[in-house]
């Protein structure tokens, strides 16, 4: 029956694979998040409890004295009904399970345990943040990456060539935090830029307004993302035309008569969407880990810097919601570029999972 299925409806048992194997890794990582914040000293109670402690202990010292015994009594009593009504008192992996039930059968991602805000309010108020900066970020870093490695594909050798290729090495190498944190000096010395990432004001009072002050708000950490991953791509880019340049049937191709405009775009150009293809997903994963760094560095009100505000104050429903949705997006995205190559290249949706 795989068989028949796959052989008469190639491609879209191709998707259908990749979308089963996307929900699995999406569970394991669920089971694994869990598993990893289990494993973290103390959880959210012992947070609120500390934070209790602290604040009576800016009380008289002398009216404590006489009701020490008693409170500590009623804290602890508190700290384990405060426990059983989170749920924390069960092991990591029913935990995990009753959550997959409230999320698939009532989708509700729960409520966080510091804001007591709804986890999907506060996802969704800061996804689109993220995606955007992520999306532009991917858009240049495309663009220029094909327009710089096709032209320069055909400059190999020259001086030029040598050093766009050690300005795009140099920049792929540096550590993106370090670049990061030298942009925000930059904008603080200078103040010919914001130091943080995101205008004072929402859309909704002027969007042209806002519009343009995001722009020049975003300029900085838009430029190290694009710095750091432009010099990869555009490197992978300039040696996959390079290696097509050389293969026979571009010399059949030239012997022919061909132009050498035809040779370049309309042959070797189009050997080079499988690498990009495929690498432009592992650059997707980069850009989203990258944006929490920038987020958090530059005070940019995205998912990044959401979760890892949850993770610090040990939230747990907001630290699953925020890292499945961004993996979420991740393995989707990886899916879609499995998807792209078997539309451009027919020998892979063919011979996928024999």
């Amino acid at each position: 029956m795989k068989n028949k299925l796959k052989e008469k409806f190639p491609l879209t048992y191709f998707i259908a694979s990749r979308f089963v194997t996307m929900i699995v890794l999406l569970f394991l990582l669920g089971l694994a998040l869990f598993g990893l914040m289990e494993l973290a000293p103390g959880d959210i109670v012992d947070q609120m409890m500390t934070q209790q402690i602290m604040a009576s202990a800016s009380g008289s010292m002398k009216s404590q004295s006489a009701t020490t015994g008693q409170e500590n009594i009623f804290n602890d009593v508190q700290y384990t009904k405060l426990r059983e009504e989170l749920g924390l008192d069960k092991p990591f992996y029913i935990q995990y399970f009753k959550w997959i039930k409230r999320v698939v059968v009532d989708h509700d991602l729960g409520t966080s345990l510091i804001s007591r805000a709804p986890v999907k309010f506060l996802l969704f108020s800061r996804i689109g943040n993220t995606l955007v900066l992520n999306l532009i970020s991917l858009v240049l870093i495309t663009i220029f990456s094909f327009l710089l490695g096709v032209y320069f594909s055909s400059k190999a050798g020259t001086r030029l060539d040598v050093g766009i290729t050690f300005f795009a090495l140099f920049f792929h190498a540096f550590p993106g935090m370090l670049l990061l944190i030298l942009m925000q000096l930059l904008a603080s010395v200078t103040g010919a830029f914001p130091v943080t990432a995101y205008p004072s004001f929402p859309f909704s009072a002027s969007p042209v307004k806002f519009t343009f002050s995001y722009m020049h708000h975003i300029f900085l950490p838009l430029l190290c993302s694009f710095l750091g991953g432009f010099g990869g791509t555009m490197r992978t880019i300039r040696a996959t035309m390079l290696d097509q340049l050389g293969m026979p049937y571009i010399f059949a191709l030239r012997a022919r008569g061909i132009s050498e405009k035809r040779v370049y775009l309309n042959h070797a150009f189009r050997n080079t969407l499988n690498p990009y293809i495929t690498g432009s997903a592992n650059l997707l994963a980069s850009l989203f880990g990258g944006s929490m760094i920038m987020e958090i560095i530059f005070a940019y009100p995205g998912v990044g810097r959401l979760t890892y505000e949850a993770v610090m104050q040990q939230d747990i429903n907001l630290v699953l919601a925020t890292n499945m949705f961004i993996s979420a997006l991740v393995l989707i995205g990886m899916v879609i570029s499995d998807i792209l190559l078997a539309v451009v290249d027919p020998r892979i949706r063919y011979g996928a999972d024999k």
